[in-house]
């Protein structure tokens, strides 16, 4: 029979033996305390991937002010810096009269709510999740049809606050906006297009935007367009006024713009100076092939309308006449004078040809409208016209053709008289000989034409 004192010392020494027994899991796994320790720190380091934006936020005090107000609510205006970067310009369209650009926007300002103690003065980088939490300007393009925020992979905000306050707030974003554009002198012309930046809540009372650093704010990658030719970038700033809201602080991107000529060389001036000559080509052609200069005319012009349509249609509707328009419109004028030179040589020929039948020059069996055929062997000196007698001058006859008698007003010897003659003995001088409208035309034609190019030239280049 045990007693009640032996149940108590074996009850001590089965409770040693279970302390003595159980181990922990360091010294189960041949790892001492102080070493496990260490362990821990540093797993907890590495894993401080929640941990870290909580602190941050609480760092910044985020919770504890209200960022729906812009910095200094009731003071003074807050200045707001901003400096630009233009990657590139996609694209300019004349038909909508708008260019598209990306760009690095950087914002620049002090907000005190935001500031945290840092012995290193090192700041502290964000990305888009923070930049929704906290006051950030509202600042947008004015006339800006399309605009949106790269995303890929991520959303393109960087966001960088100082020990100080000091933030810097940078996008990048692709714009869509209005550039008012002239082309009166189209295609030799020069655009000044300008990107317009604007606070849409804060007026000048509020919020005050300023080029961070002056001219140097703005700058470019090198930029290469196919029609034109970028001269000058340059910033400047200016105000707004809407009369419900009152005055706005205003910032410009400016950029000159020249445009490349020689793509419209090839595709425009090259071809309209080639149809142009081409209807010159009928001058050199007997007057009698009749199918081969209609032919030649009527293509000429139908080419120049086509030309005309094509370049039309590439411009927008604008009610002002633009430079290639006076070109291309004088250079059809050309070609349809071509056309009507024929015909005018067509119907002075076939007055000739009666006249030449009325003075029996032709027999009256002679068919003129054979004579206009052309079979190319056909010349005046075909005909023999010695074979047929002289009509002589009736009363009926053509007063044009009746013999003067010069014999009757013939000047005294030794004296020489000259008189000019009048408009209508010249135009009965060309009805006689229709050769010759084809012989001045050969000159005038280009002549005219050599004349205009140098007018038109030297006025738009």
């Amino acid at each position: 029979m045990i007693q009640k004192s032996d149940f108590s010392t074996l009850k001590t020494h089965m409770n040693i033996r279970i302390t003595t027994n159980i181990q922990t899991p360091h010294e189960c796994r041949g790892i001492s305390a102080p070493k496990q320790r260490r362990i821990d720190y540093k797993l907890k380091r590495q894993d401080s991937t929640k941990t870290l934006l909580i602190k941050s936020e609480q760092l910044l005090r985020i919770e504890e002010s209200d960022f729906a107000m812009r910095p200094g609510f009731g003071g003074a205006a807050i200045p707001v810096g901003i400096d630009v970067q233009v990657e590139s310009i996609d694209s300019i369209s004349e038909v909508n009269m708008d260019f598209t650009m990306t760009l690095y926007l950087r914002h620049y300002w002090k907000d005190e709510r935001l500031s945290f103690p840092s012995q290193t003065n090192q700041s502290r980088t964000f990305d888009s999740r923070l930049v929704k939490k906290i006051w950030v300007p509202d600042v947008f393009f004015v006339h800006s049809k399309r605009s949106f925020i790269h995303d890929t992979t991520m959303e393109n905000i960087m966001l960088r606050v100082y020990p100080d306050g000091n933030i810097l707030y940078s996008v990048r974003v692709t714009v869509t906006a209005l550039c008012s554009m002239d082309f009166s002198s189209f295609p030799l012309d020069t655009q000044n297009c300008s990107l317009e930046l604007e606070s849409y809540a804060y007026n000048e009372n509020d919020l005050m935007l300023y080029w961070k650093n002056g001219n140097d704010s703005l700058r470019t990658d090198e930029i290469v367009l196919s029609q034109f030719f970028i001269e000058h970038f340059h910033a400047s700033s200016g105000l707004a006024f809407y009369s419900s809201t009152g005055w706005y602080n205003r910032l410009f991107i400016n950029f000159i713009l020249r445009r490349h000529i020689f793509f419209f060389m090839l595709q425009t001036y090259f071809p309209t100076m080639l149809m142009v000559v081409l209807s010159w080509v009928s001058f050199w052609i007997d007057r009698r092939a009749v199918p081969a200069r209609v032919s030649l005319g009527m293509t000429t012009v139908l080419t120049m309308s086509t030309i005309i349509t094509g370049v039309s249609s590439s411009m927008p509707q604008v009610s002002y006449v633009k430079a290639v328009d006076i070109y291309l419109w004088t250079s059809f004028l050309f070609v349809f004078l071509s056309v009507i030179e024929y015909a005018a040589v067509n119907y002075c020929t076939t007055l000739e040809e009666m006249r030449k039948m009325r003075r029996g020059k032709i027999p009256s069996t002679f068919d003129a409208s054979q004579a206009m055929a052309f079979d190319g062997c056909f010349h005046d000196n075909d005909i023999e016209l010695t074979t047929f007698t002289r009509m002589a001058p009736t009363l009926t006859s053509d007063p044009l053709t009746t013999p003067t008698q010069s014999s009757d007003l013939r000047p005294p010897e030794g004296t020489r008289l000259r008189r000019q003659r009048s408009v209508r003995e010249n135009v009965d001088l060309l009805v006689n000989n229709s050769y010759m409208i084809d012989s001045y035309s050969r000159l005038a034609f280009p002549l005219s034409y050599l004349l205009f190019n140098i007018i038109y030239w030297s006025l738009y280049s």
